[in-house]
């Protein structure tokens, strides 16, 4: 047993002392893995095999997008090389960031050829609990199925600055699914303020501040805050919302109450380069949450495989109380 599984053990035991692990599970979010295809494939590596790994413990994986930094084959090759570790092993969900798209990358059109050649539609759709995609053949914006913790989930993963037709899409697919607790996963939406993206609080990073938000051809590009009031705040079985994209302390936190009094939870997480402390394009760092229906708590975790070592800090390490599943 090398050090990391034994770190994993260590902090599974933690977790059902306090959690009892009563129908409790876990699952992994990738955040923002672009220099890691681009300059440090090892460490890109040692996050996808240590899941795989770890799989027993591990219910399914989100990554958050920006899985590239340039859109190119070279680092769509190591992307791919990445997460197949987890083909078989761990059921996984991609959400595509704005490096993900485009020329080189800039988001100026939502061209995203490359990532359906490499992540393609075909094998894909084959997955556990895959449901759909918007796109017939594309795997640009879809929805999957899980149960753990003695619950249904639905997963939804949206494109960076999803459209208005998009987020009409995914609420058909949500109001189809009453009986299933709703993740929602897309690149950008939280900011490093602890509030949603918005351009009425000057937050960079816009969606529509890229060619895809600037174009009229392509769509509506929704921000954070657009994103709720047109599609999270209004269903009742909405839970969580994960993101990347955002510099400055790559972290934030969220709790909301939407128009049917359910509180969902709304967390970024991002360590890529540009971010305050960040080494080696994030040195691994990831997010584990564990969940306990029965108790009513999410635990927040900051794992790095590829140090071996955890973030102890508060906007690290958390947990939610008192959450209604």
């Amino acid at each position: 047993m090398n050090k990391y599984i034994r770190t994993l053990s260590l902090l599974v035991s933690s977790l059902c002392f306090l959690t009892s692990c009563s129908k409790s599970f876990s699952f992994a979010v990738l955040p923002d893995t672009q220099h890691y295809s681009r300059f440090y494939p090892e460490i890109f590596y040692s996050q996808t095999n240590w899941i795989r790994n770890n799989s027993d413990s591990i219910a399914f994986v989100l990554h958050a997008g920006d899985i590239t930094s340039q859109n190119t084959d070279d680092q769509w090759t190591v992307a791919q090389k990445a997460m197949s570790a987890l083909d078989g092993q761990v059921p996984y969900v991609l959400s595509i960031g704005n490096h993900d798209i485009g020329t080189g990358g800039k988001s100026d059109v939502r061209n995203t050829e490359i990532f359906n050649r490499y992540f393609p539609y075909d094998r894909l759709s084959k997955s556990p609990g895959f449901g759909g995609a918007y796109t017939a053949g594309q795997m640009d914006n879809t929805w999957y199925t899980f149960k753990a913790g003695g619950l249904k989930w639905l997963v939804v993963s949206l494109e960076f600055g999803p459209r208005d037709s998009v987020l009409e899409w995914a609420g058909d697919i949500i109001k189809k699914h009453r009986g299933h607790r709703v993740i929602l996963l897309t690149h950008a939406y939280m900011y490093n303020d602890d509030s949603r993206m918005s351009s009425t609080r000057q937050h960079k990073w816009l969606a529509k501040h890229y060619g895809i938000g600037k174009n009229p051809e392509e769509g509506t590009a929704n921000d954070g805050e657009e994103i709720w009031e047109k599609l999270v705040s209004r269903h009742s079985n909405m839970r969580f919302v994960f993101s990347g994209h955002v510099l400055g302390d790559g972290t934030g936190k969220l709790v909301s109450e939407g128009i049917h009094g359910n509180k969902v939870y709304q967390m970024l997480a991002n360590y890529q380069t540009g971010v305050e402390g960040s080494e080696n394009g994030g040195n691994g760092f990831l997010r584990l949450l564990s969940v306990n229906p029965r108790k009513g708590t999410v635990a927040v975790r900051t794992f790095s495989p590829y140090t071996g070592t955890f973030k102890t800090e508060p906007d690290q390490e958390f947990t939610f109380e008192n959450v209604k599943f």
